[in-house]
C-alpha cells in the first residue's frame, strides 16, 4: 500500500481532522474519493483562487428528477471528473434514483486508477430532497 500512496498520494482527510499528532491524512484510493467528495460539493466559482474548480451540483436540488436531469447531472460530473481529477480515468457515470430512498439520487463514477491500473467505483449521495418532507 506504500509505494501505491507514493504514486496516488496524500491529503488532509475531509473533514478535516485535528488530534494531537496533527492533522488525520488519507492517501491512495481513499484519498481520491475525498476528492471526488469535495468536487462534487464544490460550486462552481466557490474557491476564489480557482473560480473553475467544482461541479455545481446544487443547482439541481429543486428540479424535478427525470430523464433531462440525470442527462444534466452525469454530464456536470463527467466534466468536473475530466477538468479536476488527472490521477483518474472516467469509464462512466450513472445517476438513478432508488425506489427506496425518494429524494435522493446515487451518482455512480466508475474509474480506472491510472497509476495502478486498477478499476474502482464510486458512489456519491445527491439529496434532492430533505428526509423530512417525503411522502410516506
Amino acid at each position: 500500500m506504500a509505494l501505491e500512496d507514493n504514486f496516488l498520494g496524500r491529503g488532509w482527510s475531509f473533514p478535516p481532522t485535528f488530534h494531537p499528532a496533527g492533522v488525520a491524512i488519507t492517501a491512495g484510493v481513499e484519498d481520491i474519493e475525498r476528492s471526488l467528495d469535495i468536487l462534487f460539493t464544490t460550486r462552481l466559482g466557490e474557491r476564489v483562487l480557482s473560480p473553475d474548480y467544482g461541479s455545481d451540483l446544487e443547482e439541481n436540488v429543486f428540479e424535478a428528477i427525470n430523464t433531462r436531469l440525470l442527462a444534466t447531472i452525469r454530464e456536470q460530473v463527467r466534466v468536473a471528473i475530466l477538468l479536476h481529477e488527472p490521477r483518474i480515468e472516467l469509464i462512466e457515470v450513472t445517476a438513478e434514483e432508488p425506489p427506496e430512498s425518494l429524494g435522493t439520487l446515487l451518482i455512480e463514477v466508475q474509474f480506472r486508477v491510472r497509476a495502478t491500473n486498477s478499476r474502482r467505483n464510486y458512489v456519491f449521495p445527491f439529496y434532492l430532497k430533505e428526509g423530512t418532507d417525503l411522502p410516506k
